[in-house]
């Protein structure tokens, strides 16, 4: 009923910045909550960013370097002074309206910061 894919993921040094996008799609009456969540190896799933209603809310390890946006069905998020221990797989992930209430994830897309 609604996919979502990531983009946007890759290699950069770090200090550097990459912006990942999601787009949901399929049968979506509205979208309540969005955001971003991550998983290193080894590691459990922890909260990036979320987005709801325009209030937005992040990780504590986040302090002031990442950006969460969204435009309609597309949530954005913006990663800047990126660090070695921000490697990891990123996730999307929507609380979509649709046929019914779905809690749905992306597949994700890897993110790797080199020293």
């Amino acid at each position: 009923q609604v996919q979502l894919v990531e983009s946007g993921g890759g290699l950069v040094q770090a200090g550097g910045s990459l912006r990942l996008s999601c787009v949901v799609s399929g049968i979506i009456r509205s979208i309540d909550d969005m955001g971003w969540y991550r998983q290193a190896p080894g590691k459990q799933r922890e909260l990036v960013a979320t987005i709801s209603g325009g209030i937005t809310n992040y990780g504590d390890f986040v302090k002031g370097r990442f950006t969460i946006s969204r435009d309609k069905n597309t949530v954005h998020l913006q990663m800047n002074s990126l660090k070695p221990e921000d490697t990891a797989v990123y996730y999307c992930n929507a609380l979509v309206r649709s046929l019914g209430l779905i809690n749905s994830w992306g597949k994700g897309t890897l993110v790797t910061v080199s020293s």
